[in-house]
């Protein structure tokens, strides 16, 4: 019970620096950074194990130009798996606070996932990504102008708006699609205050045309005192506060200060993230080049085949009537799990791996080693499994309710879980995380917490389940460093940024799994048209 206190103490505190640090951008952030629009795709993505990496990959290469030069390009992968991405800072900010911007801009973009494309619009820059290419487009469906309503114009504001965008626009494609304009206001000591910006990847024409169509709707906005054009191929604001930057240059602003305080915690997995790709990278090969030569798992495999623990393929077949899709209960990254009723009468969950055991054996031995290895009220127990016939099998108690998203994520089977039910259920997982993370012989990381990992038996006690990603140490490591794996959306700021693996993985990723039993909203399922923060900034921004 100590160690479940100490567990929800540190997640208490891991979130209450984060909220700190969400009230300190809201008194003090700079605007540049803030979010205006994402849009989502409406395909999902192809392959998650190819898109994640080639996602990461992308957005790293085009880091490395932002820093050089305000805005990147990138290309990674093929065929529907393939990733094409864009980045661009408006022709105003410094490259300090592009970097800034851009950090912000890829730490939201992937709540678009499992989408597979979407675009991102802040105050300062603008990113894109998607599984074809894009770069020339100028104009789509989602164009869009955002008004302000707060505060209403007079005619004389109205009429300098206006000469201020024309001004803009025309100067705009006589300095490669980037310019700015002021135009005071008759009889006043106010502005109207414009930027224009085409991307970089468009010619002077397909620049005038956007411009042109951008600038036609932001007027529309008028007598309105701001507004924003988000178009597929360029960025207009107005406004009558000065929100222009001086020309670019090497100093540190006022509000980059303000957005370093505040990416110390928030942001620390974007502004190291070149570093976890490298380690991704070379650790993926490294990894695979070792399955390859190794045939320790061959050994392991024969081990299990001659245990007590070993199923014939043929009666795990029959059980599952030929794994006909009536038994299917889910899917997951690595396999499909099937309903069986073996001849004895008992119910059985069987997991079929996407890979035969030849090319697996490693991954399929991880799991079932340390699933057999412990024991637990809050673990799905390991039957047995199969590994000698033509794909590998693992065998797992039956547990009716399935797993808990089809509850906590559906209003109508919702109200089974009750707030007792729901407290008892993360009660569960924290007394099966904790026994994990101090197992007396290994210390247990399960790698991927969240909602449908999350087994619910007869009695909606909780039991987590898929062990496919998780890796055990020694007591005595502090980590170790892994490739990454695991859900966006979930993956701890810290992991993804160093790759190394310590129960504060597990930790972050049962605090999102949290929020979403209280809300009954799930986190990496952003769309469009409800686009909003994650659910660990909305808690907070709502304090």
């Amino acid at each position: 019970m100590h160690k479940t206190v100490q567990l929800v103490r540190s997640l208490y505190t891991f979130f209450v620096l984060i909220g700190s640090l969400a009230l300190l951008t809201r008194v003090g952030g700079d605007p540049r950074a803030q979010t205006l629009n994402i849009t989502c795709g409406n395909q999902m993505e192809h392959n998650t194990t190819i898109f994640v990496p080639n996602f990461v990959a992308t957005m790293e290469k085009i880091s490395e130009q932002m820093r050089d030069s305000g805005f990147g390009t990138a290309v990674t992968g093929s065929g529907p798996d393939a990733n094409h991405g864009l980045a661009q800072c408006y022709g105003d900010l410094s490259l300090l606070d592009c970097v800034l911007c851009y950090a912000e801009a890829r730490t939201v973009l992937p709540q678009c996932y499992p989408h597979n494309g979407g675009r991102i619009f802040l105050d300062g820059c603008f990113m894109r990504s998607e599984n074809y290419t894009f770069f020339e487009e100028y104009t789509g469906p989602d164009d869009r102008a955002v008004c302000g309503n707060t505060s209403r114009k007079g005619s004389n504001f109205q009429d300098s708006a206006r000469q201020a965008v024309n001004h803009a626009v025309a100067a705009a494609l006589e300095k490669e699609g980037y310019a700015k304009a002021q135009v005071a206001v008759p009889g006043t000591n106010e502005s109207a205050y414009v930027l224009v910006n085409c991307w970089r990847t468009l010619n002077k024409s397909s620049c005038k045309a956007c411009l042109e169509n951008a600038s036609a709707s932001i007027l529309g906005c008028l007598p309105w005192s701001e507004g924003r054009a988000l178009n597929t191929g360029c960025f207009v604001r107005y406004s009558d506060t000065n929100f222009l930057n001086k020309e670019p240059g090497n100093g540190i602003s006022k509000g980059t200060i303000i957005i370093i305080v505040v990416s110390v915690v928030s942001s620390l997995v974007v502004l190291a993230i070149g570093v976890a790709i490298g380690v991704y990278i070379r650790k993926h090969r490294y990894i695979q080049k070792k399955r390859r030569g190794s045939n320790d798992a061959e050994k392991l495999v024969k081990l299990l085949h001659d245990s007590n623990l070993n199923f014939k393929y043929s009666t795990l077949e029959r059980a599952t009537g030929s794994f006909n899709d009536v038994n299917k209960l889910g899917q997951g990254g690595f396999g499909t799990v099937y309903k069986g009723i073996l001849p004895d009468g008992r119910e059985i969950a069987v997991k079929r791996l996407f890979f035969n055991n030849r090319h697996r054996a490693a991954d399929f031995y991880n799991e079932v080693n340390i699933i057999s290895s412990v024991e637990h009220k809050n673990l799905v127990r390991l039957l047995g499994c199969s590994c000698a016939g033509p794909e590998s099998l693992l065998v797992y108690e039956f547990l009716p309710n399935k797993s808990l998203d089809r509850f906590i994520f559906d209003p109508s089977r919702g109200k089974v879980l009750n707030w007792e039910k729901r407290y008892e259920v993360i009660i569960g997982t924290v007394e099966g995380l904790v026994y994990l993370h101090e197992n007396s012989r290994n210390k247990i990381i399960h790698r991927d917490i969240k909602a449908s990992n999350i087994l619910l038996d007869s009695r909606l006690r909780a039991k987590i389940a898929d062990f496919g990603l998780a890796r055990a140490f020694q007591e005595d490591q502090s980590h170790i460093s892994t490739a990454i794996a695991g859900t966006l959306g979930y993956m701890a700021p810290e992991y993804l940024a160093h790759g190394q693996l310590t129960e504060k993985v597990d930790v972050y990723s049962f605090g999102v799994l949290l929020l979403e039993i209280v809300t009954g909203k799930q986190n990496n399922r952003s769309k469009a048209a409800e686009y909003s923060d994650s659910l660990v900034t909305i808690a907070f921004y709502a304090r």
